[in-house]
């Protein structure tokens, strides 16, 4: 049996949760003794596995703790207990924005967010004018990013994530935003990912979406995985959970 790409095992992440409606410093410390703290439990115990070149969708309601988990993955938050476990070079897109830097340029961000994700700074220079025209960002490419649109902070991102040599790419809802012509770019793009044998999770409402691009389709509820199979299925029960 081959190494998973991603191995959950027993996974829990829980939340401390403040009630003491503090705005300041201040107020926090002048009611500390009197603070209300409650225990939000995300995800519960959650186990699956991706093997490689799998590409597999995360659907569920909102809460269910789909966004938690990538950020997990992605080492943005650390788990309250359980393993993961990641067998390759990571490219996690998960939010619009995440990791620009709103003063410096595209073009800047680029090299910025490029070597965070394991790029040399030769390398990443050389993959730039790919970046950018992969995003259709022209001559805009050398204004702030707090000048950019949503959609233009989703085909930079996006651009960026595919064009880094990661083995695994995770992705939260980006490719709901953006015109016709660049989502369809997008599809081929994940496309060409999957043809060499590289990995993508990702987490998405567009069910449209999951049929069309996911092997496998994940359920989650209440933090934990319901049910898993063939994205019909899966999306089948989704729809009867209501």
């Amino acid at each position: 049996m081959s190494t998973p790409a991603i191995l959950i095992e027993d996974l829990h992440k829980e939340f401390i949760v403040s009630h003491s409606g503090a705005g300041s410093l201040k107020t926090a410390l002048l009611w500390w003794k009197r603070r209300r703290l409650e225990t939000l439990k995300v995800l519960n115990g959650l186990s699956f596995q991706v093997g490689q070149g799998e590409c597999v969708a995360l659907i569920g309601k909102n809460g269910a703790g789909k966004s938690t988990l990538l950020s997990l993955i992605a080492r943005v938050y650390r788990p309250t207990s359980g393993r993961i476990t990641v067998n390759g070079r990571t490219a996690p897109l998960l939010e619009l924005g995440a990791g620009f830097h709103p003063d410096l340029t595209g073009l800047e961000n680029i090299l910025f967010n490029a070597m965070i994700l394991g790029l040399s700074r030769k390398d990443a220079l050389a993959r730039t004018g790919e970046i950018v025209d992969f995003a259709e960002l022209g001559g805009q490419i050398d204004a702030p990013v707090r000048t950019f649109s949503s959609g233009m902070l989703a085909r930079l991102g996006f651009a960026i994530a595919v064009n880094v040599d990661a083995d695994i790419l995770i992705v939260d809802e980006v490719l709901a935003v953006g015109d016709f012509e660049f989502e369809e770019k997008c599809y081929r793009k994940i496309e060409e990912f999957r043809s060499v044998g590289h990995t993508i999770l990702f987490v998405s409402h567009q069910m449209e979406s999951v049929m069309r691009v996911a092997d496998r389709c994940l359920l989650l509820e209440h933090g934990q995985v319901s049910m898993e199979g063939a994205p019909s299925d899966v999306i089948a029960r989704y729809h009867e959970s209501g």
